[in-house]
């Protein structure tokens, strides 16, 4: 056990003892120590996962969500966070069950309790995570590293096909013959015919799949501090402020194709591929519109068998057509924790001293599978015209082969196979960043940058952001990271406007509502697009906070139209934007008017009913009966599945005391609709609890009822 272990296993077991010593405050204390302990039984669990606790890539999937990801790969550590969840609360029965008896003086205790208990945080691996994460994330001085991100302007001396193949966590780690004997022949038979690079890196921001593919393709990290979260169909745009391997390839005449397995949209890589020139996507979906049989998907989706042999498919059309082309893969089988075995792997064996760990049969068979498709290429007609990559996404996460990965060096696979390339392997400093800066240098000598990757063909390193990484430069690093955030918005951002009921700023694209979060440079600190209204209630801003929504989130009359922007420093000096002023442009810049009031808790639209069945054009009354009505008065809307038609608006007013009743709405449709939302606006703290909804047609207008 390590020494801050230790101490937090003692400060725990101090705790306890404290909580049972004296009555006073007992309660709190047993609330405070079930908190720690269940934040303790999180990081646990999230730390399983990432295996590096509460990281970038915690932040990025917290954010942009987990659907597409196999869930019923982690029923273990599921399971263990099911069982430490009780114990956490153990706390709180222990002080119902047993009253604490005085043993020390009450006045003593409480001191005692707090002390420790901070002495608990400070040593638990909370506190480290989440200092290094505010590291990251704060505010910086990018110009110091601007000049070194590189966008490649010159046209191609070569123009070959490209095949890049990114193995799933399949680090070279694994290509030891003394820990692994025997298990990748085939692709340690190919790095003994490639330009291998060895000691290749994940600086922070390229560690899990979507992160490792930005990195190599555009040479920056991904940022994914509060905010960077691009939350999947709320920005039009991934990183709209980079320039990739793919855009450059796309601008010099190539095809860009794009095919993995599991879902396309978990972790945005959909929307990162979109937004950075490929042309087709290929994923899970596609097989199964394909008809491929059941038994070849697993639950992250279709295995590596066949997604390698339609890649094959892919590689002999696409070389046919003359066009040169990028076409990229991403196999899926060797997912942490345990892997997967498609079926044409069944055979597959490989004794090991580390016992029977169906991990190592499938990377036994990813080394069967990706070899073989690499041989196929190298076979084809078409091979001299044709570059290949090999490389790991990232290293792997936890899995059931740490304990043996934990006592070795780490490092990705990054190889080179083509006809002109000489067989080497080279020792770098160098991470995933400089990936597709070296593959730029291989088809043209003049070209080794690309964002703020560098070849790794230069014999000596070169100051860039995979030395200050790598090289324990901490002061220097958080400057690219900083950078890389800019790279979602661009830095013309004081400036917010609503176009087609989207916010523009810079370079980005926001479907509302959304919070916006301000720096003391007038950087964009953060977006924030869930839970935004309580966010905005609870934040103490720096500078400024913008919440943009309708305007119904805000004000009790129709006057301001249908979008404001309400502002707020850390002073309490607040503005409201109308419709108006909004679609002009606003400038977040702009002084405040103080306010000696409270901060406004702008509402949220809280859907009451989904009315799914064909109604014609008429008028028509919504009848909402309730059982309970919120405290404050609040707007009632009928509007169109997506929210952008209002069909009707009503203020309905809430009398003190009010317990229930029915709410009217009248309703008018002059046009025929399939789909109809009931919602209501109200504060986020408040709820409404409804018994029944009705649609009604009207044969003459209807008078309006409200209140409760």
């Amino acid at each position: 056990m390590s020494v801050p272990a230790l101490v937090l296993a003692s400060c725990i077991l101090a705790l306890l003892a404290l909580l049972l010593a004296s009555p006073r405050g007992a309660w709190a204390k047993a609330a405070s120590l079930s908190g720690l302990l269940l934040a303790l039984s999180a990081w646990w669990f999230i730390d399983q996962l990432s295996g590096d606790g509460i990281n970038s890539a915690t932040i990025y999937h917290l954010h942009s969500g987990m659907d597409g990801a196999g869930v019923g790969d982690f029923a273990r550590p599921i399971l263990g966070l099911a069982a430490l969840v009780p114990l956490a609360l153990a706390p709180l029965l222990l002080v119902r069950v047993r009253r604490p008896r005085p043993r020390i003086p009450g006045g003593a205790a409480a001191p005692a309790f707090a002390a420790v208990f901070a002495v608990a945080v400070l040593s638990s691996p909370l506190a480290g995570d989440a200092l290094r994460l505010y590291r990251d994330s704060r505010p910086v001085d990018t110009s110091q590293v601007a000049s070194e991100y590189a966008v490649p302007d010159r046209p191609l001396r070569q123009r070959k096909n490209i095949v890049w193949i990114y193995a799933e966590s399949l680090e070279r780690t694994y290509l030891d013959e003394r820990t692994f004997p025997g298990l990748m022949p085939d692709l340690a038979r190919l790095a003994g015919q490639a330009l291998d690079f060895r000691g290749i890196a994940s600086a922070d921001g390229s560690g899990w799949t979507i992160a490792g593919l930005v990195s190599s393709l555009c040479g920056v990290p991904l940022t994914a501090a509060r905010g960077d979260e691009n939350s999947m169909g709320r920005m039009d745009h991934f990183l709209p402020g980079a320039f990739c391997l793919s855009d450059y390839l796309k601008q010099q005449g190539y095809a860009t194709h794009f095919s993995g397995g599991a879902n396309a949209a978990f972790a945005a890589k959909d929307k990162f591929l979109a937004s950075h020139g490929f042309d087709t996507v290929k994923d899970q979906r596609h097989f199964r519109d394909k008809g491929v049989a059941r038994k070849h998907f697993s639950n992250w989706g279709v295995h590596d068998d066949v997604l390698l042999d339609d890649v094959f498919e892919d590689f002999l059309r696409l070389s046919a057509a003359g066009q040169p082309f990028l076409l990229s893969a991403l196999t899926m089988d060797t997912h942490h924790p345990a892997g997967h075995l498609p079926v044409a792997c069944r055979d597959v064996r490989y004794d090991s001293e580390h016992g029977d760990i169906g991990l190592l049969r499938a990377l036994a068979c990813s080394d069967r599978l990706i070899s073989r498709l690499v041989d196929r290429i190298r076979d084809s007609e078409y091979a001299d015209d044709t570059l290949i990559v090999v490389a790991s996404d990232h290293l792997a996460m936890p899995n059931h082969l740490s304990h043996v990965l934990a006592g070795m060096e780490r490092e990705n696979l990054l190889l080179f196979l083509g006809t002109g390339l000489e067989p080497q392997q080279l020792a770098r400093t160098g991470s995933t960043l400089d990936s597709g800066a070296t593959l730029l240098q291989l088809l043209d000598p003049d070209i080794g940058e690309l964002g703020f990757g560098r070849s790794l063909l230069a014999q000596a390193p070169q100051p860039s952001a995979s030395v200050a990484a790598l090289t324990g430069d901490g002061a220097r690093y958080p400057l690219y990271l900083g950078f890389a955030r800019q790279l979602w918005t661009g830095t013309e951002t004081r400036t917010l406007r609503i176009d087609d009921d989207q916010v523009v700023t810079g370079l980005q694209r926001i479907k509302p509502p959304v919070m916006l979060e301000y720096d003391s440079g007038w950087n964009i600190k953060s977006i924030v697009l869930e839970d935004a209204p309580r966010q905005f209630a609870d934040s103490d801003p720096d500078n400024i906070l913008a919440y943009i929504d309708r305007c119904t989130a805000f004000v009790d009359d129709p006057s301001s139209g249908e979008w404001c922007a309400l502002l707020v420093d850390r002073h309490n000096g607040l503005k409201l934007y109308p419709d108006w002023q909004l679609q002009r442009g606003i400038q977040v810049d702009s002084p405040l008017e103080a306010s000696s009031q409270a901060r406004p808790r702008p509402r949220r639209a809280f859907t009451l009913s989904r009315q799914s069945r064909p109604m014609a054009p008429g008028q028509y009354q919504v009848r909402v009966n309730t059982r309970s009505l919120p405290n404050h008065s609040f707007w009632l809307e009928a509007v169109s599945d997506d929210g952008k038609v209002i069909r009707a608006r009503e203020w309905v007013q809430i009398e003190p005391g009010g317990s229930g009743g029915q709410i009217r709405l009248p309703l008018w449709l002059d046009s025929a609709v399939d789909q109809l939302v009931i919602r209501a606006w109200l504060d986020y703290a408040e709820d409404i609890e409804v018994e029944r909804i009705a649609l009604v047609p009207q044969r003459r207008p209807a008078r309006t009822m409200a209140g409760g």
